[in-house]
C-alpha cells in the first residue's frame, strides 16, 4: 500500500475529501460575510445565528408544513433573508455613520439573543433532519465510501460561490453595488435607490448563511448552538482570505477545509487550531489577507 510520510494514501485521500466537505460550508458562510462586509462595511456577527435559523426553518417546513428539502432550499433562505432585511432597516441603518465597532456590538448582541431564544425553546439536543431520498446512498471511490448527499453539498456550494462571484464582479448589478459603497451620492444621481440596494444586499448575504444551514441540517442535525460552533472558524477564514474579498472567501474556505482534514491525518492534536495558527501568520505577514487590498 502506498504511503506518504508513513500514512496510507487511502486515509490521506479520504480525509482530504472530508476536508473538502467541511470547506464547502466554510466557503458558503464566509462568502455571505464577505458580501456583507465588502459591500456594506458591516461586521455581521449575527451570521452564525442566521445559519442556525436556516437549519431550523428547514426543520419547521418539513415537520410542520410537510415542505420537502428541495423546496426548503428556496423557501428557508428567502424567509431568513427577509428577517435580515428587517434587521438592516430597523437597526443597522442607524449605525452607518458611526464607527464599525457599533455594528459589531449590535450584531453580536442580536446573535446572543437569537441563540438564547432557540436554546430556551428547543434545548441543546440536536434535532434530526433526514437526507432527501433522491440523495440517499453513495459511491464507492475505492479509498472511501462517499455519500451522495455530501457530494451534492460540495457541488452546490461551489456553484453558488462561483455564481455569486460572477454576479458581483462581472455584471452591471455588481458594478452598481461596488460603486454604491464608494460613492452612494453619485450612484443615487443615476436613479438607483441606494438604501434599498443596501437592504437587499444584506438580505442576500443572510440568505447565503441560511442556505448553508439548510444544507448542513442533514449532516450536523439542527441545533441552536450549531452557528456558535462554526462562526469563529468562518471569521478566521474571512480574515485569512481578506475582509470583503469574494474570491478570497471562496478559495480560502475550500483550501482551509482541506488543510484541516489533512492535519487530522498527520497531527490530529492541532486540527482544531491549525486555521487560527494560519490566521496569526497571515496577519503578521500580510495584514490585509491573502486576496485583500490595503
Amino acid at each position: 500500500m502506498t504511503e506518504i510520510f508513513g500514512k496510507p494514501l487511502p486515509v490521506i485521500l479520504g480525509q482530504t475529501l472530508i476536508g473538502l466537505i467541511n470547506g464547502s460550508f466554510y466557503a458558503l458562510l464566509s462568502l455571505g460575510l464577505a458580501v456583507i462586509f465588502g459591500l456594506l462595511n458591516i461586521i455581521n456577527f449575527t451570521h452564525g445565528a442566521q445559519y442556525m435559523m436556516g437549519a431550523f426553518a428547514a426543520y419547521f417546513l418539513l415537520n410542520k408544513l410537510g415542505v420537502n428539502y428541495w423546496w426548503a432550499l428556496l423557501v428557508a433562505p428567502l424567509a431568513v433573508g427577509v428577517t435580515g432585511m428587517v434587521i438592516e432597516r430597523l437597526m443597522l441603518s442607524r449605525l452607518y455613520k458611526l464607527d464599525h465597532l457599533y455594528g459589531l456590538l449590535l450584531t453580536f448582541g442580536l446573535a446572543l439573543i437569537i441563540q438564547g431564544v432557540f436554546r430556551q425553546e428547543f434545548g441543546s439536543t440536536g434535532l434530526p433532519y433526514s437526507i432527501p431520498e433522491s440523495l440517499s446512498g453513495g459511491q464507492n471511490l475505492g479509498f472511501m465510501f462517499l455519500p451522495n448527499y455530501r457530494a451534492w453539498v460540495i457541488a452546490a456550494s461551489l456553484f453558488t460561490c462561483l455564481a455569486t462571484w460572477f454576479v458581483i464582479e462581472r455584471t452591471k448589478l455588481g458594478a452598481y453595488l461596488r460603486a454604491a459603497t464608494e460613492n452612494p451620492a453619485m450612484v443615487q444621481a443615476f436613479g438607483v435607490n441606494v438604501p434599498r440596494m443596501i437592504t437587499l444586499t444584506y438580505g442576500f448575504g443572510v440568505a447565503l448563511a441560511a442556505l448553508a444551514g439548510v444544507m448542513a441540517a442533514p449532516i450536523y442535525q439542527v441545533n441552536p448552538l450549531m452557528g456558535a460552533d462554526t462562526i469563529i472558524v468562518v471569521f478566521a477564514v474571512v480574515v485569512i482570505g481578506g475582509m470583503g474579498s469574494i474570491m478570497g472567501a471562496v478559495v480560502t474556505g475550500f483550501g482551509l477545509g482541506i488543510i484541516e482534514g489533512l492535519t487530522k491525518v498527520f497531527y490530529p492534536e492541532a486540527s482544531n487550531t491549525v486555521i487560527f495558527v494560519i490566521m496569526a501568520i497571515v496577519l503578521m505577514i500580510r495584514p490585509q489577507g491573502l486576496f485583500g487590498s490595503r
